[in-house]
């Protein structure tokens, strides 16, 4: 209680302070602070995950406890599951995913217990060897530090939404140590519509994120790696291999989301936990690298070296026949993406972000190995084709090729190649898309209509609900009503439009104002004539739950002005017009333009 009071001393000053500020110098001020405390974040989750993995692996060595490779991504996944299921007691895997949905249907609003909680499963999901990556969660963690700094400081939406996306950005520039990709990030894969102007707190958060994460682990780049001079004899190898990346990204995209939805329809959580560890355990158990990141695998790669696996794998037999190596990393390849998924779907917390590269720098491997067996030792640098090829991946699984070409850049130091990871990203994002037209975070949440996109009219209609638009004012009337009932009703209500139900609350039709003028003088009908003489059907219904662009279709196709709104059941909720429409998509623009 005390340390609550603590921070509240420490807040509300800063508050009162910001008030008094002109808006341009609080988000300054504030998307400085959201970044350091990104680069933070990122520092210690960095530190955490490597500290879990040290403390269970640095003991043993060899086949002797390899068998360990079969338990430890279990219990890490437990210890998640356990963490998610009874203590946060809410669903926080697929974080970049997660923070889409917030932007789209929230108010950019992510619950406070983000700023910690992906970290904490995350860390122990990846220090026991889970499949996956630390970045999405990383992602959603910054983010929910950017939403809760915006929501204490009584920002609007629009300015909430920006510090989002400075969180985000943050998080990826302090986990990489890449600022200019932690934009791109944000403009790219988050979707968001961001002018120029507003583009200076998202630099200002990744270079104080990345100015944090250089305190703690210097100025070097996460993957140094040796590289050779670009050669142009090597561009068709290069198309070659962005071929090859579209095709292992439509694979990607499309195995991960069927095996997790395959995965998760077991009902029972631990056996589906139970399941999928023991599955993770023997894939690993084959194909060690597989466990955790695998950003060991990357690092031996990208400086020229081959993965040892004497002593660890019964399958170890493959490196010892030259064309049986890319024969054995095809099936790290094919595997890994069962591996992520058992890790994901059984428990465990993580993201698709390291995979990614994972998958791209063994691709780049593959395709170089392959070459140099057929045209001779040293034909084409395969350390080039690896850095190339998780750009490569990237700009397919994810579709930003200008993300994946300059985060690949910085974190390797690779700008020397530019010109191959502009033209290979280019051919797999081009190819991708012909194929799949949605990236991995994006396609389950687009198919329900729910996701934000650069097109402003495309974005507003998204965040508009039709819920929030309901008419409820209108003055309704039994079916076997009388005329005499009918008018009565009329003379109290300030509507023309009278909403006919039954006895169950179900709409029939509805009666206006223009169809009863001729007769509602004639008082000797009152009791003779009933409202069903007077009914219209409607032309259209919409349901609580459309989406706005489907009722804008409904208005488009029927040429009315008012639609009545019901449930499934078609009980009577009220009235939409395009009038009010129209009005809330003009506020709404105004929350969406940054400018």
């Amino acid at each position: 209680m005390k340390t609550r009071f603590a921070v509240r001393d420490i807040l509300v000053p800063l508050r009162q302070f910001l008030s008094r500020l002109r808006e341009r110098d609080v988000m300054i001020i504030l998307s400085l602070f959201v970044g350091i405390a990104c680069g933070f974040a990122a520092v210690t989750l960095k530190f955490a995950i490597k500290f879990i993995h040290q403390s269970i692996t640095s003991w043993f060595d060899g086949m002797a406890y390899n068998f360990l490779y079969i338990i430890y991504p279990g219990v890490g996944m437990l210890l998640a599951m356990l963490f998610v299921r009874y203590v946060i007691k809410d669903n926080i895997g697929h974080g970049v995913t997660k923070v889409l949905v917030a932007v789209s249907k929230n108010e950019s609003k992510i619950r406070p217990h983000n700023m910690w909680s992906s970290m904490l499963a995350s860390s122990v999901t990846i220090g026991f060897g889970g499949s996956v990556g630390a970045e999405a969660p990383i992602v959603y963690t910054g983010a929910a530090i950017g939403s809760n700094v915006a929501r204490y400081m009584g920002l609007s939406y629009k300015n909430m939404t920006i510090l989002l996306g400075c969180g985000a950005a943050g998080a990826v520039a302090g986990i990489f140590k890449a600022p200019l990709a932690g934009v791109l990030f944000t403009l790219e894969i988050l979707l968001f519509n961001i002018s120029m102007s507003s583009i200076l707190p998202l630099l200002l958060s990744t270079i104080s994120a990345t100015v944090v994460s250089y305190m703690f682990f210097g100025d070097q780049p996460p993957f140094e790696c040796t590289i050779s001079p670009f050669a142009l004899h090597n561009i068709p190898f290069y198309l070659i291999l962005g071929l090859f990346c579209s095709a292992c990204s439509v694979y990607f995209t499309r195995m991960t989301l069927w095996l997790e939805d395959k995965i998760k329809s077991i009902e029972r959580p631990f056996v589906r936990w139970g399941i999928s560890a023991l599955c993770l355990g023997l894939l690993i158990f084959l194909f060690p690298p597989l466990y955790g990141e695998g950003y060991g695998s990357i690092h031996e790669l990208l400086n020229g070296g081959t993965i040892d696996l004497d002593g660890q794998t019964v399958l170890s037999f493959f490196m010892r026949r030259p064309w049986l190596v890319p024969v054995f990393f095809i099936l790290v390849i094919l595997l890994k993406v069962f591996s992520m998924s058992f890790t994901n779907a059984g428990g465990g917390v993580g993201g698709t972000f390291g995979p990614t590269l994972f998958i791209g720098a063994i691709a780049g491997f593959v395709v170089s190995r392959i070459i140099n067996l057929i045209a001779g030792p040293g034909y084409v640098p395969e350390q080039n084709f690896v850095l190339v090829g998780m750009a490569g991946l990237m700009a397919g699984v994810m579709q930003a090729p200008m993300t994946a070409i300059f985060l690949i850049a910085d974190m390797t130091g690779g700008y020397e190649l530019l010109i191959p990871l502009i033209l290979t990203a280019t051919v797999t994002y081009a190819v991708t898309r012909a194929i799949e037209p949605y990236s991995i975070y994006t396609k389950r949440i687009a198919k329900k209509g729910e996701l934000l996109t650069h097109d402003s009219d495309q974005a507003v209609l998204t965040l508009l609900k039709t819920g929030d638009l309901i008419e409820s004012d209108f003055s309704t009337v039994r079916i076997d009503a009388t005329l005499g009932e009918l008018v009565e009703v009329v003379s109290q209500s300030k509507r023309n439009i009278f909403p006919v139900i039954d006895s169950r609350n179900h709409f029939q039709g509805f009666v206006s104002l223009e169809d009863i003028r001729r007769d509602m003088f004639k008082y000797d009908q009152y009791d003779k004539m009933h409202v069903y003489n007077f009914m219209r059907s409607a032309p259209a219904y919409v349901y609580d739950d459309d989406k706005m662009d489907a009722v804008m279709i409904k208005f488009e196709q029927t040429g009315a002005w008012n639609l009545p709104v019901v449930d499934h059941e078609r009980a009577y909720l009220g009235f939409v017009s395009k009038s009010k429409i129209f009005s809330a998509y003009r506020d709404q623009l105004k929350q969406v333009s940054h400018d």
